[in-house]
């Protein structure tokens, strides 16, 4: 027998969801939890299981409805639910010192950002307050469980961190007011406390297995490839895409290789600091009207480029603090900011770092202008409520995972997009984007074989650094990729998934982007059933 769907059930799957993630809500833009912490007593977990088993009750009897956001908002939920039941009673967040790191952390950052100002006070002070109890509790519940040594270290670096900027950038807030003072002491003095705790937590393998990831990619992602269907084909584009590379380098200068050419980008910049920053927003500019033709922009919700605030500069490099956030969706206000972080003593490093193509590929182009920007202001109109809300970055990544092949498919695929608009990209440009793309078919493999087993994590490590990543970032990535299996292999995925069903649209390429955006914060896969079914796409 079956039910018919109501679409309240969303209020209460939402109701569930702040209920144990309370930062999630602040980053969303609902005000009501912001003076909590999530969650973490003993018996949470079993309360969270009821809840999930409640609700998928409601759920999984009820016909398919026949509205596009309802039946998009139920299947969302039935997913994430499931993955969070399955999460809960093998691979639980609160065995991850990390994730109370990142949460403590981030339930204050939230309520100091742009999109959250005026700042409400009396909800800061609260958490500040809270802190103390929250990661003293952590401190007690991680006693006996084993954890990977990365994640350890992970959490003792976002502690420490965070200690400082609690007993002094915290200070340098244009709203900082004298009451946040010791509060922000006993928070910091509860940061110090809980790195030091959980020193000598004995190691643990971090692999999720391959029942999880089959589920994760199948239930969540809409995948309908195994795990290692995805690895057959990612080893077979890294192995065709360095054999392009070889090629474009040899049209561009048989004398240099690849790397000799891409090192060289690193010197094209801009003269000064200043003009580093006018370049941000010059080439924002510049993809806007060049991608025009291709989607349409967003121009009717601002992106405010700004020097990172004084408060934030420090705190910035050891926590997941992004220079581009996606707007609180419940809460946009009329722009969003976007942080350009300063020079240091080094000029001539922070030169090469904001060199022209990485402002234009990165920061422009993947994040601003047509990219992120235009992806996450489309989301908020789109029929799903929860596709509005799917993609909101939270302390450790996606508020909902499956919205990533959409997400990072989406801004990977419009960097390769802007190829099309002649003349936006020097040869040596496209070179790069060659490389990123190669990068992240490197990704999936690592994100698949790690979470298999069949590579321990300095396999990854070793496997990274041959594929170009940046010696500096190599073992962070890979720690994040231990900890959120899934969230690597939907960059590629999502852009060839992408690329295949515009190769299946019967129309223009605008209308097709357009469309494809219209949809909001939702699995690659699921909107390419629905524009199956709105009869958009060509067998």
């Amino acid at each position: 027998m079956t039910l018919s769907y109501d679409p309240a059930v969303v209020d209460d799957f939402l109701a569930h969801h702040w209920r144990h993630r309370p930062v999630d809500a602040t980053f969303m833009g609902d005000k009501g939890h912001d003076a909590a912490l999530p969650p973490a007593a003993p018996d949470t977990l079993a309360q969270e299981i009821a809840a999930i088993d409640d609700l998928l009750a409601r759920l999984e009897p009820t016909d398919e409805p026949d509205e596009l956001g309802d039946r998009l908002d139920r299947r969302m939920m039935i997913a994430e639910l499931r993955m969070q039941r399955l999460s809960a009673q093998t691979r639980p967040r609160l065995h991850n010192p990390a994730w109370y790191s990142g949460e403590a952390a981030f339930s204050i950052i939230s309520l100091l950002l742009p999109q959250s100002m005026p700042i409400r006070h009396a909800a800061l002070i609260a958490r500040l307050g809270g802190i103390s109890d929250f990661l003293a509790a952590a401190a007690a519940r991680l006693q006996d469980v084993a954890a990977p040594q990365g994640w350890v270290k992970r959490a003792q670096k976002e502690a420490i961190a965070m200690a400082g900027f609690l007993r002094t950038d915290i200070k340098l807030h244009e709203e900082f007011a004298d009451d946040w003072a010791e509060p922000a002491r006993r928070a910091a003095d509860a940061f110090e406390a809980f790195g030091a705790a959980i020193e000598g937590r004995p190691d643990a393998d971090p692999a999720s297995g391959e029942a999880y990831l089959t589920q994760l990619m199948a239930g969540i992602h809409g995948l309908t490839m195994s795990p290692r269907e995805a690895v057959d084909m990612a080893e077979a584009a890294y192995k065709r895409m360095g054999e392009e590379m070889a090629e474009m380098t040899r049209a561009i200068d048989p004398t240099r290789t690849a790397d000799q050419i891409l090192a060289g980008l690193a010197e094209i910049h801009p003269a000064d600091a200043e003009a580093v920053f006018d370049s941000y927003m010059d080439w924002d500019v510049q993809a806007v009207a060049r991608g025009a033709a291709l989607v349409t922009p967003a121009q009717e919700y601002d992106l405010d480029y700004r020097w990172m605030a004084p408060c934030f500069r420090k705190i910035s490099q050891p926590l997941y603090f992004l220079f581009y956030r996606s707007p609180p969706a419940l809460n946009p206000g009329v722009g969003s900011v976007y942080w350009v972080t300063p020079p240091g003593e080094d000029q001539a490093a922070f030169l090469r770092a904001n060199n022209t193509a990485m402002v234009k590929t990165i920061h422009s182009v993947h994040h601003g202008s047509v990219g992120h920007h235009t992806q996450n202001t489309r989301a908020r109109a789109a029929a799903s409520r929860l596709a509005r809300l799917a993609g909101t970055d939270c302390a450790l990544g996606l508020a909902f995972l499956g919205a990533g092949t959409l997400i990072e498919g989406w801004a990977c695929y419009v960097e390769d997009l802007l190829m099309e608009a002649p003349g936006f990209y020097t040869p040596e440009e496209i070179l790069l984007l060659k490389q990123f793309e190669r990068r992240n078919a490197a990704s999936v493999l690592v994100d698949i074989k790690l979470h298999l087993g069949d590579w321990s994590l300095e396999d990854a490590m070793a496997f990274y650094r041959e594929a170009g990543f940046a010696a500096a970032r190599v073992q962070g990535e890979v720690v994040r990729n231990s900890m959120l299996p899934g969230s690597r292999l939907m960059y590629w995925l999502g852009v060839e998934g992408i690329k295949a069903l515009r190769g299946r649209w019967k129309s223009d390429t605008l209308s097709f982007h357009d469309s494809l955006l219209s949809y909001g914060h939702m699995p690659l896969a699921w909107i390419a059933e629905e524009m199956e079914r709105a009869g958009q796409l060509n067998p």
